[in-house]
């Protein structure tokens, strides 16, 4: 079986940064996302050009944060960040042409760094709100990378990373046990999720998940991974 782990949030903070490296360079973490409007992205980039190994994504961003893009007003609070929270399907479907805009933003931010673009996903799975289904689907076309298998693209295999998403490994499903309980899945790949990174007080301020993210690291860095899994 294929196997992606994934973190997610590359560059939110300095802390959740260093720990994804962390779990990369002493664990089972194989790629990471990065998003563009992160607190720590410049160092982000910096750390990922010095880990050459780790697979970068983008973690395309409409819930939290500021715009990259000057021209989306129908997406922003009066304060400027962005007025969709984690609990976007409850809320008014977006501007799309704004949303387009911004997110081809960041993803061309994201090709400037210089780093390969290896696949897509979003914080908070925005991408997989149905309203957005046919941008991502343009965007994966065009930018020619994967995206995150989410079940508003179950009809598009074709352009979803793997063919699950395992969101388990998150608060109380964070066990040594991961590999056990994946292989009972039955498919040829499957993405874990992950959000390891070091607790500090930037993170305390701007995540509800935070020292969780530690025993992450400690996890992804001490379980044995099997020889039937296939780590890419």
């Amino acid at each position: 079986m294929r196997v992606e782990i994934n973190a997610d949030d590359f560059g939110l903070t300095k802390g959740v940064t260093d720990g994804i490296i962390e779990a990369h360079q002493n664990g089972c973490v194989t790629s990471t996302t990065i998003m563009m409007n992160g607190l720590a992205t410049n160092y982000a980039v910096e750390k990922a050009a010095e880990n050459p190994d780790l697979k970068i994504g983008i973690h395309l961003v409409l819930t939290w944060g500021k715009p990259l893009h000057t021209s989306v007003s129908n997406l922003v609070n009066p304060d400027g960040t962005f007025r969709f929270t984690s609990n976007f399907l409850d809320m008014e479907v977006p501007n799309l042409e704004e949303v387009e805009l911004e997110w081809r933003a960041q993803l061309e931010a994201c090709l400037a760094t210089g780093l390969p673009l290896d696949h897509i996903d979003s914080h908070h799975h925005v991408h997989g709100w149905p309203p957005l289904k046919n941008l991502i689907i343009k965007l994966a076309q065009e930018y020619e990378v994967p995206v995150r298998r989410v079940d508003s693209l179950a009809d598009h295999p074709d352009i979803c990373w793997t063919d699950k998403l395992w969101t388990g490994f998150y608060k109380d499903g964070v066990t040594d046990d991961l590999f056990d309980v994946i292989q009972k899945e039955n498919v040829s790949s499957i993405e874990v999720m992950t959000h390891p990174g070091q607790v500090d007080e930037t993170l305390r301020k701007v995540s509800s998940y935070t020292d969780a993210r530690e025993n992450e690291i400690t996890i992804l860095s001490r379980i044995d991974v099997p020889d039937w899994v296939k780590l890419t």
